[in-house]
């Protein structure tokens, strides 16, 4: 027998993977659906929650392999699977999200702002687009896009921008958060996959792409900010909320005591968990300084994370044939086009299971991946998480794979820019 034959059960896969993506580009219609077929409407929501749809193609893909291969095997499989990202992005979205350290960033960025000469609107929205996604490099990435995406609703989305500044500021957003984790070696999940088998420390990163990050990111969110100054300016970055009795610094600090240390410990599920139960009591005990924890929504990112990694477990087989012997230059195109359709951190995952290569080899693959970061909502982990957030404030409160693909483009261009150029 062939070693290098495609099995059923990886075919089937590669099928099933396929229908995923094709899906997560339809859920448009089903939002649709569910407005115009009131009937069935539930189940159209359902098929149009873009989170839903990984977790909904994996179960139809354990299902066909206890068909194929029988209990043992199918379970087994899942058993081999390693979830500890959905996890800790579930926890990391949660803890992010609280009031206290809401409020905490929140005004630090006012405070930055004042220091721009820019309007306050303008000057917040840049620091969200710019200062933030940088922080995903420190904080790490989901915890960075939850900040963001949450002070952007709140400020912008909730007081009625434009459908094309939406588009635009979600492409910028995704694509700024996906190569600001580039600074170090553990704040963007596909460098984490490479960063111990390649001995990538900090400064290596720091050296090698983080400040060519730093110069895009900077760039996208100033051109978009120049483009829609008017309308940003018209805003105001005014917030929509009562007025509460203030957070004590040292609750905030204990909230970013959690934050730290989840991150620390991001491996480390058994100890994140623990950490996460503890704060669970906290923000009970002193439950009036808390607004709701956004539970549901991460845990739909969660579920959407935990399908992706069921799916991708078996795309091995074309992904590293796709990537081996490729010119590096071509491979850097390559990987930003192969992540809009898998997700990053898989595709440099696979990366490094090929033996041999060369750094030319080794800095494609992963700038590539983190380049294509914002074309889609699978593409890097993070991007589930702001879509969770931020599609209530569009139409059928859903977004648009297309028009998220189109809004990504040029930040993305600018990424390309800077990395094969710089």
């Amino acid at each position: 027998m062939n070693p290098s034959a495609v099995s059923v059960p990886e075919l089937v896969a590669a099928i099933v993977f396929a229908l995923a993506v094709l899906h997560t580009f339809s859920t448009k219609l089903f939002a649709h659906l569910a407005h115009t077929q009131p009937r069935h409407a539930g189940l159209w929501h359902l098929l149009g929650e873009v989170e839903v749809v990984f977790g909904f193609w994996a179960f139809v893909l354990v299902v066909a392999l206890f068909l194929l291969t029988g209990k043992t095997d199918a379970v087994d499989y899942m058993e081999s699977r390693n979830f500890t990202e959905p996890l800790f992005v579930f926890v990391i979205m949660v803890i992010a999200a609280s009031r206290p350290i809401l409020e905490f960033c929140a005004a630090t960025v006012r405070f930055l702002a004042g220091l721009l000469p820019l309007s306050r609107g303008l000057g917040i929205y840049f620091l969200c687009l710019s200062l933030v996604p940088l922080l995903g490099s420190f904080i790490t990435e989901p915890a960075a896009m939850t900040l963001a995406a949450l002070m952007l609703r709140d400020r912008y989305f909730a007081a009625g921008i434009s459908r094309r500044l939406k588009y635009a500021t979600l492409g910028v957003l995704f694509v700024n958060v996906s190569i600001g984790g580039t600074l170090t070696s553990f704040g963007a999940p596909p460098v984490l996959m490479v960063a111990a088998t390649w001995e990538w420390t900090t400064a290596f990163m720091f050296a090698t792409f983080g400040w060519k990050a730093m110069l895009a990111v900077l760039i996208n969110a100033l051109i978009l900010s120049v483009l829609f100054r008017a309308e940003l300016g018209r805003v105001g970055g005014a917030e929509g909320r009562e007025e509460r009795p203030p957070v004590p610094v040292s609750v905030a600090f204990i909230h970013l005591a959690f934050l730290v240390g989840v991150v620390v410990f991001a491996h480390h599920p058994a100890v994140f968990m623990g950490l996460f139960l503890f704060f669970l009591g906290y923000t009970e005990a002193y439950e009036r300084y808390q607004d709701r924890l956004i539970l549901r929504e991460g845990l739909l990112v969660a579920f959407f994370l935990a399908g992706l990694v069921v799916l991708g477990g078996l795309q091995q087989w074309w992904l590293q044939r796709t990537l081996v012997g490729v010119e590096p230059t071509v491979l850097f195109f390559l990987a930003t086009g192969l992540t809009a359709i898998t997700d990053n951190a898989a595709l440099t995952y696979l990366a490094s299971l090929v033996q041999g290569v060369t750094p030319e080899f080794k800095y494609a693959i992963v700038a590539g991946a983190v380049t294509g970061g914002g074309l889609t909502v699978i593409a890097n982990a993070p991007n589930p998480a702001g879509i969770s957030i931020l599609k209530s404030s569009f139409a059928d409160g859903s977004v648009s794979p297309l028009g998220l693909l189109a809004a990504a483009l040029p930040p993305t261009l600018v990424s390309m820019a800077a990395f094969l150029l710089l």
